[in-house]
């Protein structure tokens, strides 16, 4: 499956795509200044995600992204930098918070949502039955 990126994608359509494939893992977008060495702050995050892309990026050439699970999140992510001029980050859930991927960035996108799933996913209560055959040995 792929997203097409051009000027009148939104922030928006990208994320819901993506979060169809990977129902535990989001994109969040950011602004670039130059003159920042952190990119990727509160302050950077774009909150409007009705607006369109020609608004934030710095590449206007349509193309597509390649949702492949395989693909590392390094690569997913610098490939929107690359070929698009968009600063993406991906995060991962984990309970009501969302992780930034940032130190499993050589993890696949894949493995990134099995992980998500696996801390959203409750643990199911021991019932009594789960105890019958233990014997206490004294």
């Amino acid at each position: 499956m792929e997203i097409n990126i051009d000027d009148n994608t939104t922030i928006a359509e990208i994320q819901t795509e993506f979060n169809k494939h990977f129902p535990f893992l989001k994109l969040e977008f950011f602004e670039y200044n130059p003159l920042e060495k952190m990119v990727f702050t509160r302050d950077n995050l774009i909150i409007d995600t009705k607006q369109v892309l020609r608004k934030i990026r710095h590449i206007h050439i349509p193309g597509h992204i390649n949702l492949n699970g395989h693909i590392k999140v390094s690569s997913f992510e610098n490939n929107f930098r690359e070929n698009f001029g968009l600063n993406i980050q991906v995060f991962r859930k984990s309970g009501n918070a969302w992780l930034q991927t940032t130190s499993t960035d050589n993890w696949t996108l894949a493995e990134q949502n099995k992980k998500g799933e696996e801390m959203n996913t409750p643990i199911n209560k021991a019932t009594s039955s789960d105890f019958e055959e233990y014997n206490e040995m004294r």
